[in-house]
This record gives C-alpha cells, structure tokens and sequence, in this order.
C-alpha cells in the first residue's frame, strides 16, 4: 500500500498576494517616506539620548476599525502638539494578535471579524492604514508577529516591537536583525529580562534567516544587524509589575552590564497594569517621579488607549460601540490626554 504522508492536516490553501504587487497599487509617496525616515532617526535619537524628550507610543491594543484608529490619530496628534517641545508622539497600530490559545488574530488575519480569514484584504487594509497614518503625520509603530507579513508594509513602519511570547525566538531575534526601523523587545510573559536582553544582543549581530522577497519568492535572506534595538518592561505572571524605580534600576544596571546603553522603553499596559486600564495612571505617575528624582534610563512609554475606554466582546461590526477595544481594554482619549500631559511636564522639570 502507498500511504500519503503530506499535508495530511491541510484543508484548504488560498493563493496570497506579492509583496511587490501591494507596494505597487499602494504605493509610498516620497514626502511620506522622508518623513518615515525622519522619525525613525528621532526615534534613534530619543532612545540614545541624544534628544531629550520622551517617546510615547500610544493607541489601540490592535486595529479592528481603520475609520475609528484614523479618527483616534488625528485627535491624538491635536493633543499632542502643545507638548511636542517634550514628548515625541508614536501611533501604536498594532494588525496581529498572539493568542495564549485561541482568539481573534488580528486585522491581517480576519478583517471581517467572522473567521473567513481574508488575508489577502487584511494585508490590503494594513497598508492603507498605515499610508493614511502616514499622510496625517503621524509616526506609527507595530508589532511583527509572522516573519513574512512585514515585507507588506514595514517601509511605512518607524518603530517595531517583538513582543514577550516571540521575544526568546530565533527567528524574531534574525527578522529583527534585519528591521530597517529600530525595535523593541519585550521581556518575557514571566517577567525575564534577560531574554530580551539577549535578544538585543542576538540582533545586533548578522544572520541568515528565511523569508519572502519582495517578488514573492521564498529566499534566505542575510542581515547586517540592527544596532538600535532596546528594552520594553511590560510586567510579568512571576516577576509582577516591574515599572518601579528597583526595577527600572536593575534593568538600566542589566543592560550597562553587557554593553548596551541604558535606554528602556515602559509598558504601562499588560503585566505592568494587570490588565486593568485604570492602572496605567499610577504607572505614569511612578515614571514621572523617577523622571523628576533624576532616572535617565527611562526614554519611552506605551499605553494603551482608544476613543472609548474599555473593551467590548468581538460581534458583527455594526453591533460594536464605535472606537472600543474588542481586544485587552484600554483607557480612553480623553483619559490619556493628562497622562501625556504629566510625562511632558516631568520632562521639562527634568532638564
């Protein structure tokens, strides 16, 4: 008897879209991509400290409404323009969501919300939402999960972040390597340091990894290394929060201790806040004092934010409040705007 041996759990196969094919029909214009290469170097700068503000990444927890992020962009940059002498504005557009077990994957991978997964129109919706964000000026920063997607849209990308459950894998180690933005690794679910500490060191260095080109061919593609890659503190399930002077100390100590410059970014959402969106004021409050009494590692925050504070269960999305998370629960715009306020205030009493 011949027994198959292939593909034996493979129900179905769907053709996917170039690289190159999507660039072409949303193409980046050239002032859009000066800007994109502006911010990334202020970004470079920030995270140095050769510029002294602070950077602030903030939106939704992921992207299910492009109308409802683009309309969040716009009142995020009006609030942010008074405090543009300290804080240095970053949309988060999060596409893909890592499940613990099973959930809704992301805007890449289901853009109809119903589990048809049309990832060749989530890839398209990507795009355009980052050319729209791009057109309003604002820098965006975004998570890559698979290690093919960001040939799609990373050029329109000005900050990465890999995130605690990819952050000890060495393909996301080897795709940093070669990001063309600089990126932040997350410490572990666990609340590890180290291994994204590890992971900095691993993608300053040159690799071979596997991919796709831009035409859509399956390559092995060789890294030069990325020297800007820093550390995000976002809590974990054994370590708890670690936003606190201690711990922001240890990690500026950590980081010094292997070479690299003491340059973190802080989480205020996930295990810093315990999923509970109300926390990351007293996140923002903890940072701000250490600001004040002198920490300088301290170059970057997340939040978690959106129109509408909280989140919603996943439905048909006419039935969804409109601006809500249907992901992890986040503050609202207007629940943001004094935090931003405060972290811009701590910078300049700072200096």
């Amino acid at each position: 008897m011949n027994h198959r041996t292939d593909d034996l759990r493979i129900s179905q196969a769907q053709p996917l879209i170039t690289p190159w094919i999507l660039q072409e029909e949303l193409p980046l214009a050239n002032a859009q991509a000066d800007a994109i290469a502006a911010a990334r170097r202020t970004i470079e700068a920030i995270l140095a400290g050769e510029d002294d503000r602070l950077l602030a990444i903030a939106g939704p927890c992921s992207v299910h409404d492009p109308a409802a992020l683009l309309d969040y962009a716009r009142e995020l940059k009006a609030l942010c323009e008074p405090l543009s002498d300290a804080v240095f504005p970053v949309l988060r557009v999060y596409f893909e969501k890592p499940r613990t077990v099973i959930g809704w994957k992301g805007l890449i991978n289901d853009p109809d919300l119903d589990d048809s997964f049309r990832i060749n129109k989530g890839l398209h919706l990507a795009r355009k939402v980052l050319l729209d964000v791009a057109a309003l000026g604002l820098p965006a920063a975004s998570e890559f999960l698979d290690n093919t997607f960001g040939q799609y849209y990373a050029d329109l990308v000005s900050f990465g972040a890999i995130g605690a459950r990819t952050v000890e894998s060495q393909i996301h180690r080897e795709l940093a390597s070669g990001l063309s933005m600089p990126v932040g690794f997350k410490n572990g679910t666990n609340g590890q340091v180290d291994v994204a500490i590890d992971a900095i060191r691993s993608a300053g260095h040159s690799h071979w990894f596997p991919s796709l080109t831009k035409e859509g061919t399956p390559a092995v593609l060789k890294s030069t290394g990325n020297p800007h890659c820093y550390l995000i503190l976002r809590g974990g399930k054994d370590s708890g929060p670690n936003y606190h002077p201690e711990a922001v100390q240890a990690s500026a100590e950590a980081l010094a201790h292997q070479g690299l410059p003491a340059s973190l970014i802080v989480d205020c959402s996930h295990g810093n806040s315990e999923k509970d969106p109300a926390r990351q004021a007293q996140i923002i409050a903890s940072l701000c004092q250490q600001m004040e009494q002198g920490q300088t590692a301290i170059r970057g925050v997340m939040l978690e934010s959106h129109l509408v504070g909280g989140n919603q269960p996943m439905a048909a999305r006419e039935q969804l409040t409109y601006g809500q998370s249907i992901t992890d629960a986040c503050l609202s715009l207007a629940e943001t705007a004094p935090l931003l306020g405060m972290l811009a205030a701590s910078v300049r009493l700072g200096r």
